[in-house]
């Protein structure tokens, strides 16, 4: 199975970031892949939500969904796109979709955890203050295997990854925007962890370098394979990075680390 991953510098224009990810589509299936996998916010990627406002519109309306389910059925390539900044109401909602390969749009994932923080660096984040959090963790079939969907900081809580393997995932979709100071201290470790806990395949796509609204992003997109072993790191340029992954891998992992078999409801805590 061959997945191609798409690395890249989203900005504040919707239709240039269109055009990138039209383009992966159609290279990612001249070259065999099976799904492509792309970042977080790849249609936009503005923290200046005044201007941002403009663009961001109801998931029926986003000229970017609409042009990647365009490319997805000329080429027939599916695709998992990260996510988009779509309307919901009277907030947004940060939402990843699997389209397949007609088209149509397989499932979507609204991001669980919000990204509320000061950094050391004097970064300052409140993602809750224009988005509303999703309710529901998603589990979808691909050609690739079940596929179990998150975004960026939902990476750093376990228990959803859990939900998600107990759930039938074989694959988990990590799609990322990650800051410098947090991607370079935590990335590769939390990714790791989750498909070795897992016991599954993980495919992260992610943001990389200078972006339009002042921001930098870690790149390193990766994919891991159940060991915990990394298949593919696409370092700090961007692009399109294929990985082929094994599907007896997975099998053979699971049999040597029977963790999935042996987990329990964790009883109450006694505090001491």
């Amino acid at each position: 199975m061959r997945a191609a991953l798409l690395q890249m510098t989203s900005g504040v224009d919707p239709a240039s970031n269109a055009a990138v990810l039209v383009d992966a589509v159609v290279h990612a299936a001249a070259d065999g892949a099976a799904m492509l996998f792309t970042p977080e916010m790849s249609g936009l990627l503005d923290r200046d939500r005044a201007r941002a406002a403009a663009s961001i519109v109801v998931e029926e309306e986003d000229r970017v969904l609409a042009a990647v389910r365009d490319a997805a059925a000329r080429t027939g390539l599916w695709v998992h796109l990260g996510s988009l900044a779509v309307r919901n109401g009277d907030r947004y909602a940060n939402r990843g979709f699997v389209i397949d390969g007609g088209g149509a749009i397989r499932a979507r994932y609204d991001k669980l955890h919000l990204f509320d923080v000061d950094l050391p660096s004097g970064e300052s984040w409140r993602e809750s203050a224009a988005y509303r959090a999703g309710d529901t963790a998603v589990v979808v079939a691909t050609p690739m295997g079940r596929l179990g969907m998150s975004i960026c900081y939902d990476l750093r809580f376990s228990y959803l990854y859990r939900a998600l393997s107990d759930a039938g995932a074989e694959l988990l979709a990590v799609p990322a925007a990650f800051t410098r100071p947090t991607g370079a201290a935590h990335w590769h470790t939390l990714l790791r962890a989750r498909a070795i806990e897992a016991g599954c395949f993980v495919l992260a796509a992610g943001q990389t370098g200078e972006h339009a609204d002042g921001r930098a992003t870690f790149g390193h997109a990766l994919a891991v394979d159940p060991w915990g072993a990394v298949l593919l790191d696409m370092g700090e340029e961007a692009g399109l990075g294929f990985v082929e992954l094994a599907p007896d891998r997975l099998a053979e992992v699971r049999a040597q680390i029977p963790a999935l078999q042996h987990r329990r409801t964790i009883p109450p805590v006694t505090v001491a």
